[in-house]
C-alpha cells in the first residue's frame, strides 16, 4: 500500500513543503538556546500555530517540531530521558492540525542530526547513532507522522545511521543535507556523492535532496547537480529565505515572498518535486510560492546557472565540488 506522500507523488507533479521552523518560533518568543520540542508539551497551542501557519499558506506537507528530538541533542537540556515523549507530543500535534483540514496532508516526522561525529571520524559508533535515531523514530510515529523525515545531515555515515534506524522502524522516509561549503556538506560531500550515496542505502528514501545551506542559489545549484547525477528518485529542495545576515545582532533572512516564489519556479526547473523553504521562510513566502507553482504549466527548461544567479542572486562559490566549470558571478539583484 502506498503512504500518503507517494499517493501525492503518483498524481501530482510537485508538492509544496513547509517552511522554517527555528524562525517561526524565535518569533513567537523563543529564546536563543531553548529547546524547541519542549514547547511541545509546555507551549502547544504555539506548536499548533506554527503547524497552521504552513497549512493555511498552502503547503502538502509540513515537518514536525523535533528536529533536535534525539538523546544526543536534548541531553544539553536535561531532557534525554524524554526522547519519546517529546517526539510523540511533536508528532501529534501535528496529525491533529493535520486530520483536521480540508485536503490531504502528510504529517513528516524531522529528525535532525544528532551533534556528534561519527566514526571514523570521530568517536559516536554507528550503531549508537542508530539507536538514537531509532528511538527518536518510533515516538514520532506513535505520534502518527506519515513518514520520517531526517534532514540537515552533514556526512554519510550519520545518514546511514538514520537509514539504519528507519529500516528497524519499517517506516517511510525521505532525507536531505546541507550543502554550504563551496557547494559540499561540512563534511566534504558534493550533490553527485549524494546521489552516490542515496543509491546504495537500504532501504531507500521516498525522495531525498538539499535543505539550508547558504542561499537560495546554491541550493538550487546543488539539486540541479543532483538532477545531473542521474538522481531517480524525486527530488526535495528547501532553500533558505535568501542570505543570513546580522542585523541589530539577530539573524535576518533577505528573501521576499516576489524572491522565493522565482526560486519554487527554478526548483521545479531543476528537477524538484517536493519544494520548500527552509531558514527565514514564513506563510507570505509560501503562499506566494503556491501560487507561482500553481501558474506554471510544467516544469519549464533547465535553467542555466547564469540565469538562477541573475534572478536569485549570485553563488557563494565558484565551484559546486563536483569539478563542473566555474561560472561569472553577476553582482546580486535585491528583489523587493
Amino acid at each position: 500500500m502506498r503512504t500518503g506522500l507517494e499517493a501525492l507523488l503518483a498524481r501530482r507533479d510537485w508538492l509544496l513543503a513547509d517552511g522554517a521552523t527555528g524562525t517561526t518560533l524565535f518569533d513567537m518568543g523563543l529564546q536563543a538556546g531553548d529547546a524547541p520540542e519542549l514547547w511541545n508539551l509546555d507551549a502547544p497551542e504555539r506548536i499548533r500555530a506554527l503547524y497552521q501557519g504552513a497549512v493555511d499558506a498552502g503547503c502538502d506537507l509540513f515537518l514536525t517540531n523535533s528536529f533536535g528530538g534525539t538523546a544526543a541533542r536534548l541531553k544539553l537540556h536535561h531532557a534525554e530521558d524524554r526522547v519519546h515523549e517529546l517526539n510523540r507530543a511533536a508528532a501529534a500535534l501535528a496529525r491533529e492540525v493535520a486530520d483536521a483540514a480540508d485536503r490531504p496532508l502528510v504529517v513528516a516526522g524531522s529528525m535532525g542530526p544528532t551533534g556528534e561525529i561519527l566514526e571514523p571520524v570521530g568517536s559516536l559508533p554507528i550503531q549508537d547513532a542508530a539507536a538514537m535515531f531509532e528511538a527518536q523514530a518510533r515516538g514520532l510515529l506513535d505520534g502518527g507522522a506519515d513518514v520520517l523525515w531526517v534532514e540537515t545531515i552533514s556526512a554519510p555515515e550519520e545518514l546511514r545511521a538514520a537509514a539504519l534506524a528507519v529500516g528497524r522502524t519499517g517506516a517511510p522516509w525521505c532525507c536531505t543535507m546541507s550543502f554550504d561549503t563551496a557547494g559540499r556538506t561540512m563534511m566534504g560531500v558534493t550533490s553527485a556523492d549524494m546521489v552516490a550515496l542515496v543509491a546504495d542505502l537500504a532501504p531507500p528514501p521516498l525522495a531525498f535532496g538539499a535543505n539550508c545551506g547558504v542561499g537560495a542559489s546554491d541550493l538550487l545549484r546543488t539539486v540541479r547537480g543532483m538532477s545531473a547525477a542521474g538522481a531517480r528518485m524525486p527530488l526535495i529542495a528547501k532553500g533558505n529565505a535568501g542570505v543570513p545576515r546580522f542585523v541589530d545582532g539577530h539573524v535576518h533572512y533577505d528573501g521576499t515572498p516576489a524572491l522565493m516564489a522565482d526560486y519554487a519556479e527554478l526548483a521545479l526547473a531543476c528537477g524538484a518535486r517536493i519544494i520548500g523553504g527552509c531558514c527565514g521562510t514564513g506563510p507570505a513566502h509560501l503562499a506566494a510560492m503556491r501560487v507561482r507553482l500553481e501558474a506554471l504549466d510544467g516544469a519549464g527548461e533547465l535553467p542555466a546557472l547564469d540565469q538562477i544567479a541573475a534572478r536569485l542572486g549570485a553563488f557563494s562559490s565558484d565551484g559546486d565540488g563536483t569539478g563542473a566549470p566555474a561560472q561569472a558571478r553577476p553582482r546580486r539583484r535585491r528583489r523587493g
